[in-house]
């Protein structure tokens, strides 16, 4: 069955796979070499093989504890203590092969959070827990639909480590602007009519949109994560150049928002399907550098994206100014539900 022309889902289908997979390499022979590649093999022997604190940041969405059939390849759930044993058996590598000051981050769903909670806990110092709302629009007849999922943010260093916040502050409308003894605006900017105020990020975050179909970032991955949920990872804990680990692939998410961020990545996935769409996924990245409601990198509230979306609306083909280069503002953001 062909799908619409709005349908902007990557498919494995779709794609030329043996041109795609040329790219990729086929193990991990130097950390040199595997800089801004894809590594088709299995995660825990590839980490092994990476040097020893030669990674700046880690982000990672690795199997939850649900049973999954990712391209083939069933995940069977299984009881927290073996979970436990299958996590502590990466992390360990994961703190080896990190930098003493920097930053690893792991997603995970709320059955699974327990047992990432007591596992970064033996290897790392944990710093906060993210909850962002993952809103799906599905019905839940016989239990509260879950709507939820977290990520872990853990250091070596409690002293020493990378926190960008300015990179990070939300740009948000301000109600009711205060002012200073002089009359003059008390930390809020009006623009464009408007009054804003960037605000510090908060471990709640209410301004994902889930990928769908007619997202480019789109991918039938069963448990794809956002691009904007890994750029604030990324944004806040490493700098351009910096090398960012995803011993877990999958769609290709973490690796895709670090190019276009300006970081180096390394990005490990067993599954060869995986591999290819991710490579597509790193193609469209060298020509469309836009990740969704970031506006001239200024994250954006929900009050805020629909005031901007409307202003957007009257003009066509809108252009941003990025940190680095024009492009232009794609046209899935008008339609996308809020």
């Amino acid at each position: 069955m062909s799908k619409s022309v709005r349908n902007k889902t990557i498919r494995f289908t779709d794609l030329d796979s043996d041109l795609l997979y040329d790219n990729v390499l086929k193990w991990f022979s130097s950390l040199e070499e595997s800089i801004d590649k894809i590594v088709h093999w299995n995660s825990i022997e590839e980490l092994k093989k990476i040097p020893s604190w030669t990674i700046d940041l880690i982000a990672t969405d690795p199997p939850y504890n649900l049973s999954k059939n990712y391209a083939g390849n069933k995940f069977s759930a299984t009881d927290n203590d073996n979970y436990e044993i299958r996590l502590n058996e990466w992390m360990k590598e994961c703190k080896r092969v990190l930098k003493d000051a920097w930053t690893i981050y792991v997603c995970c769903d709320w059955k699974s959070s327990i047992p990432v909670f007591n596992v970064l806990n033996k290897h790392f110092i944990l710093k906060n827990r993210i909850t962002w709302e993952r809103e799906k629009w599905r019905w839940a007849s016989t239990n509260w639909k879950n709507n939820i999922e977290d990520v872990y943010f853990a250091v070596k260093d409690d002293k020493a480590y990378t926190f960008n916040l300015d990179a990070v502050k939300v740009k948000k409308k301000v109600i009711a602007p205060y002012k200073n003894s002089e009359g003059e605006a008390k930390d809020w900017f009006t623009e464009n009519g408007e009054n804003y105020r960037m605000t510090c990020p908060s471990n709640i975050w209410t301004d994902i949109t889930i990928p769908f179909w007619s997202m480019p970032e789109n991918t039938e991955h069963p448990t794809q994560k956002p691009e904007k949920v890994m750029a604030k990872m990324i944004l806040a804990s490493s700098n351009e150049g910096d090398i960012v680990l995803d011993p877990f692939v999958w769609s290709w998410t973490t690796s895709v928002v670090a190019k276009k961020l300006w970081r180096k990545f390394i990005g490990i996935e067993q599954e060869k399907e995986y591999c290819v769409v991710s490579q597509h996924r790193l193609n469209m990245a060298d020509l469309e550098k836009s990740i969704q409601w970031i506006e001239n990198w200024i994250f954006l509230e929900r009050n805020t994206m629909s005031s901007e979306r409307t202003k957007l609306s009257k003009k066509s083909n809108t252009l941003i100014n990025t940190k680095k280069a024009w492009i232009t503002m794609p046209q899935w953001i008008f339609s996308s539900p809020l």
